[in-house]
């Protein structure tokens, strides 16, 4: 029987699982090693981001819509609802392999809000010159 999300090294185990399959991933592995230089600080940080929206701790300090929207525009704003289909489904499939429960389901639902609101405020954020 799986366990649920319950403590920071489950959710370090969660976040470093899916970004070993994010980065063999055709469409999105390219987009996250030209961005990503330190992926040991990467996971560090992104464990900090999933601690703080599971477990309510303050420990993320950051704005990832606004780091989003750089790499968007870095990739001449060709993200779109493909990429974030495809790297929902790989956290979806990362976290059911590894834990069920609650807190694993409040992590999808989280993810797939997050995924939307990422999205919408990327592209709204182009400029009319840059569609």
């Amino acid at each position: 029987m799986k366990k649920d999300i319950g403590v920071r090294e489950d959710v370090f185990t969660l976040v470093s699982t899916f970004y070993a399959k994010v980065r063999k991933d055709p469409l999105l592995g390219p987009i996250f090693e030209r961005k990503i230089e330190d992926w040991d600080a990467h996971f560090e940080r992104l464990t900090d981001f999933w601690e703080t929206n599971l477990f309510f701790v303050r420990k993320f300090k950051g704005n990832p819509l606004l780091k989003h929207q750089e790499v968007d525009r870095e990739e001449d704003y060709t993200i779109n609802e493909y990429h974030f289909g495809v790297w929902l489904n790989l956290w979806f499939e990362t976290i059911d392999h590894l834990f069920e429960g609650e807190k694993a389901s409040i992590a999808k639902n989280r993810a797939r809000n997050m995924g939307s609101f990422f999205h919408i405020h990327m592209f709204n954020a182009r400029t009319k010159g840059d569609l």
